[in-house]
């Protein structure tokens, strides 16, 4: 009597599939079946205090009407601006803290762990954080300033326009620096030595050194670093939701910020699916500009194509 073949379950060459198949189904219902209805809804007058406007089919009225929103772009370019401050900050003094800690030869695993702490903390945390450090009466800053008599009143830190832009910058700043230091650090770390070693011995001084070995080297992790955080800002929402709510007046607000207000606060969600689709265009650029800027690094290093 030949063998009864098994189930296909059992088969070994289904093994790897079957494996998978938890995975996938996860990433189906959780990530691909909200994306598809965002993006349905995004074609549909669909307004949260009226469920049977999710089946208004309107077209691209909503994209048309983003295109022509003079405030939606006003947001889209102070995104931009935001972004494009806060990374070059955070690089600059990230390299800054991997260059010392590097040179550090005792405690540098309790400087690295230390280091670590301000990005373990929530951004919305971090959001009242600052948000009482700026606070105009109450706030430790203005009441530092004020005992160090550098100050006669209360500075309006998240009032004025150009302050609570400053306020928001820091405290991301603040929150993400180590982000870019944690990654140059690990770059100084894989550097080879016989280099810098030739480079000495030929007589160049610390700057040449720094300028035409060390930064070379590590720009593929400066690359790697501004493309995990340029998805991270882009979508910049908790900090400026606690700290300013996108004020005064709406000067401080942002791309994300402004989707959540279209979308929850004035319920107009087909709206705000579609202002949501326009500013991943966003995401895609700036992960796509630093994309190539890491392979042309990596190329000129002599690494992989």
């Amino acid at each position: 009597m030949a063998n009864k073949r098994p189930p296909f379950w059992q088969r070994e060459q289904y093994t790897p599939f079957l494996l998978l198949l938890p995975a996938v189904l996860t990433l189906l219902f959780v990530v691909l079946l909200p994306l598809l209805f965002s993006l349905y809804t995004s074609f549909t007058g669909y307004r949260l205090i009226r469920p049977e406007s999710l089946w208004q089919w309107v077209g691209l009225r909503n994209y048309k009407r983003i295109f022509a929103d003079g405030d939606f772009w006003v947001a889209f370019g102070r995104t931009i601006i935001f972004l494009t401050i806060a990374l070059n900050l955070e690089f600059l003094l990230g390299l800054g803290i991997a260059l010392l800690i590097n040179k550090i030869t005792w405690g540098q695993r309790t400087l690295r762990t230390i280091m670590m702490f301000p990005m373990m903390f929530s951004p919305i945390l971090v959001g009242y954080q600052f948000k009482f450090v700026f606070n105009d009466n109450i706030g430790i800053l203005n009441n530092a300033l004020q005992a160090l008599g550098l100050s006669d009143g209360a500075i309006p830190w998240l009032v004025d326009k150009y302050l609570a832009n400053f306020s928001i910058i820091f405290a991301e700043v603040w929150m993400s620096t180590s982000v870019f230091a944690i990654l140059l650090l690990a770059g100084l770390f894989a550097m080879p030595r016989d280099p810098l070693e030739a480079a000495k011995v030929d007589g160049c001084n610390p700057w040449q050194v720094f300028r035409h070995i060390t930064l070379p080297f590590l720009m593929p992790f400066v690359f790697i670093a501004m493309t995990i955080r340029s998805l991270d800002v882009a979508r910049a929402y908790d900090i400026v939701d606690v700290m300013t709510g996108g004020g005064p007046a709406g000067r401080t607000e942002l791309l994300w910020t402004m989707i959540a207000r279209v979308g929850y606060d004035n319920a107009r969600m087909g709206q705000a699916n579609a202002m949501a689709y326009v500013s991943i265009l966003l995401s895609i650029a700036f992960t796509y500009y630093f994309f190539t800027k890491l392979l042309a690094a990596r190329k000129y290093m002599g690494g992989a194509e």
